[in-house]
């Protein structure tokens, strides 16, 4: 009896001690989680992730999660009969557009999210980026061919302002942010693009680490000819790919960019349709996904 018990609990024990290393480097650092893709629609998923997110904050970490929701969106906007549109890989939103946007996001997605955290403790609190000036933005005219076009509601971040998400990290709580931002020029809101969102938060909070979850496994070294992943890889190595990317990589990407060329240590983006993979990229040496790094001094 002993001995089986023995043999069962040593490798539970030496799963812990990997995870040793990490706990001590991460311990007290803020990690930035942008959730989104198959592990958002998935119930399995869903779960994972709320647990995955909870156990950070046992391990010592300040996990703030930030979400948007596109395929709860287009739902809803086929619901209310309005057409979904997109030009330069963005969603053209309207002013009807965007109280459907507003309230499945801040209604509906925030909430669910919420509600997963919450069954294990008092610790999720939902705001948008419309509360307490938390994200400020200005009308995003995306260039197509040469020319700004007009795609409606859709904000570029020009401020950003972390103390009510500071104090809810200080009383030991987990901020979930909806990205939508109040506007600096009218009393309107606007929809931004979550991966630009949770890029531009991790930066003002002098965050460790950005992690974006996607359906793909990382940045692919050479797709569609090999799906080999690219493990690492500096900033500047990262910015002569940029044009050669995929237009539903390229927010993601340049969110990972913008991130470690402004304070954060490390940028990642993460595989989220693999259960637990949070965990595994943070707390083990088989980290999964693409890992994007800060230049070295002296590299351009």
């Amino acid at each position: 009896m002993t001995t089986t018990r023995k043999h069962t609990a040593l490798p539970k024990a030496q799963i812990l001690i990997e995870a040793l290393p990490w706990l001590t480097r991460h311990h007290g650092k803020t990690v930035v989680i942008k959730f989104g893709g198959n592990a958002m629609v998935d119930e399995d998923l869903k779960a994972a992730f709320a647990q995955d997110v909870v156990f950070l904050r046992h391990a010592g970490l300040k996990p703030v999660v930030v979400h948007g929701g596109g395929p709860q969106i287009s739902a809803a906007l086929d619901r209310h009969g309005i057409v979904s549109e997109f030009k330069a890989g963005l969603r053209v939103t309207t002013e009807d557009a965007m109280d459907v946007v507003r309230m499945v996001l801040a209604g509906q997605v925030q909430r669910e999210l919420v509600g997963l955290l919450n069954r294990h403790g008092p610790f999720a609190v939902g705001l948008t980026g419309e509360d307490a000036h938390t994200l400020t933005a200005t009308k995003h005219r995306p260039r197509i061919d040469g020319e700004p076009v007009d795609i409606g509601r859709v904000g570029e971040i020009t401020a950003i302002d972390t103390g009510a998400i500071e104090a809810l990290l200080a009383d030991g709580r987990i901020p979930v942010v909806s990205s939508i931002a109040r506007s600096q020029d009218d009393h309107h809101v606007y929809n931004v693009n979550a991966d630009t969102a949770a890029a531009a938060l991790a930066a003002a909070l002098g965050a460790e680490t950005l992690m974006v979850l996607t359906d793909v496994e990382g940045l692919y070294e050479d797709w569609p000819n090999s799906d080999e992943v690219i493990s690492r890889l500096t900033a500047s190595q990262l910015e002569k790919l940029l044009p050669e990317l995929s237009s539903g990589m390229v927010p993601k990407m340049e969110g990972c960019l913008h991130a470690v060329r402004n304070g954060v240590t490390t940028a990642r983006v993460i595989d989220g349709r693999v259960q637990h993979s949070i965990l595994l990229e943070i707390f083990t040496d088989e980290g999964i996904g693409t890992m994007v790094v800060p230049d070295e001094q002296g590299e351009s």
